[in-house]
């Protein structure tokens, strides 16, 4: 794997939120550092910032890639929720017009990604980052990287439920148009009406199947 210009965290980060790595896989060190062609020093330094995190946990003498209980996953879905809905109601102040029609880009382009729940499930990943930075507000956008990055422990993502991806787009059109309408109520209450029913359908995944995030 080329590792450009990244770090072995980002790496690893990186490796675990594409399902490389799942909750409960093994990092070991010497295995990290010969896939990613670095040596282990850096791989020890990533993998200590990654467990104070809390995205990885000891099994014994082991590190394993944590998983979220019940509790936890509620628990992420609230703060979520809120400050999500607070960078929607900053974007709808303070993104600029060319923030907001990106983001009204990806949600046409989304329309075509319907079909391709992993396809969607990145470009959602995008879409917020970009609803994050639109809220011009450096210290909120650190917190939800931190949100986001806890929720690449979910193994599975709540577009691959049936009915789910077309719902979410139409979420995110809800989404862009309170910020065209420069709508600060209306954006906040429409992105936390979206992470709300993206918690339900993943509650409802995960009592279907044992193995869902």
């Amino acid at each position: 794997m080329k590792t450009g210009q990244k770090d072995a965290y980002e790496l690893i980060l990186e490796a675990i939120d594409i399902g490389l790595y799942k909750p409960g896989d093994r990092l070991v060190e010497s295995e990290l550092a010969e896939r990613f062609g670095v040596s282990r020093t850096p791989i020890r330094e990533a993998l200590q910032r990654l467990e104070t995190q809390s995205l990885l946990a000891r099994d014994g003498r082991s590190l394993i890639v944590a998983s979220l209980d019940h509790n936890q996953l509620a628990e992420l879905y609230v703060v979520r929720a809120e400050l999500e809905g607070l960078a929607a109601s900053l974007a709808a102040q303070h993104a600029a017009p060319e923030e907001i029609r990106v983001l009204r880009e990806m949600v046409e382009d989304d329309r075509q990604r319907l079909d391709d729940p992993a396809a969607l499930a990145r470009s959602n990943r995008r879409f917020h980052k970009q609803l994050h930075l639109a809220s011009h507000n450096r210290y909120l956008v650190q917190q939800l990287d931190l949100v986001h990055r806890t929720m690449a422990l979910l193994a599975t993502t709540s577009l691959a439920a049936e009915g789910r991806s077309e719902k979410a787009v139409g979420e995110h059109d809800a989404i862009v148009s309170a910020l065209e309408a420069r709508d600060r109520d209306g954006a906040h209450a429409a992105l936390k009406t979206h992470i709300s029913t993206a918690f339900e359908t993943r509650l409802k995944l995960d009592s279907g199947s044992d193995a869902a995030g």
